[in-house]
């Protein structure tokens, strides 16, 4: 059992740091695009608390690019405001990857129109300027996901 979570361009530091926790917390792998908006240097890790950083599988890739050629881009889900489905009508299984955009941008739009059948989105107002945080988005996605898996592996 192994579900993944993309972040593509991350920028804020405590909501990698917070995914990283959910990640920990569910055996889920952390997959993190380049590039970053934050160090990932140990030292600045522990000044941020991360001490669990090292009990996540945790791999990084220099472009989007990079990560699909080593994994079936047909496992892919795109968390998107402008997504087709909400993310519960769509039907997740193990080994499947759970992608999100940057903090201030989302996911670039090529990428979303490429993707339009795998797109999902957390239903949310229309008329407020900013959407859910990103560590709040992961972990309603992730945790639907893992519900209907029956929570593999999860007391």
């Amino acid at each position: 059992m192994s579900l993944n979570i993309v972040l593509v361009e991350p920028e804020i530091p405590q909501n990698t740091g917070n995914i990283a926790r959910t990640c920990a917390l569910t055996e889920t792998k952390l997959h993190l695009v380049k590039p970053l908006g934050f160090s990932v240097e140990d030292k600045y890790l522990k000044r941020a608390g991360l001490d669990y950083w090292n009990l996540v599988d945790i791999f990084y890739y220099d472009s989007f690019e990079e990560l699909i050629e080593k994994h079936k881009k047909e496992n892919f889900f795109y968390a998107t405001t402008k997504g087709k489905k909400k993310y519960t009508e769509m039907e997740y299984f193990d080994e499947c990857f759970l992608v999100f955009g940057k903090e201030t941008k989302g996911l670039p739009m090529n990428l979303i129109s490429e993707n339009w059948d795998r797109t999902i989105r957390i239903p949310m107002k229309k008329d407020i300027p900013r959407s859910l945080n990103l560590a709040n988005s992961v972990n309603i996605i992730l945790f639907e996901c893992l519900r209907q898996l029956d929570f593999p592996n999860l007391e």
